[in-house]
């Protein structure tokens, strides 16, 4: 299973890649829309990122929630833990 640093290190790398966002821009506390410039169609396309990354559909009322990176952060990391443990 991916650790923290290692999503961190994947949604940086989609970040750059996707937007040209430079990687000192990405941290745990940088805001999708304000710090990021990301807009709505942009979080569309994380979202397909971060679905090949976890093989799993992200249920858009949980992606509405998220903020920041650190928040997409703990989206990932949730839908890895629940591949972990089947029975949730």
């Amino acid at each position: 299973m991916l650790s923290r640093n290692d999503i961190l290190e994947k949604l940086t790398d989609y970040l750059e890649e996707l937007f040209e966002i430079p990687r000192d821009k990405v941290t745990p506390e940088a805001t999708l829309f304000e710090d990021l410039d990301l807009d709505s169609i942009d979080a569309v396309d994380l979202v397909v990122k971060v679905q090949e990354l976890t093989g799993r559909r992200i249920k858009p009322e949980i992606f509405k929630t998220v903020r920041t990176v650190g928040d997409v952060v703990d989206c990932v990391e949730a839908l890895l833990m629940t591949d972990a443990n089947p029975t949730e």
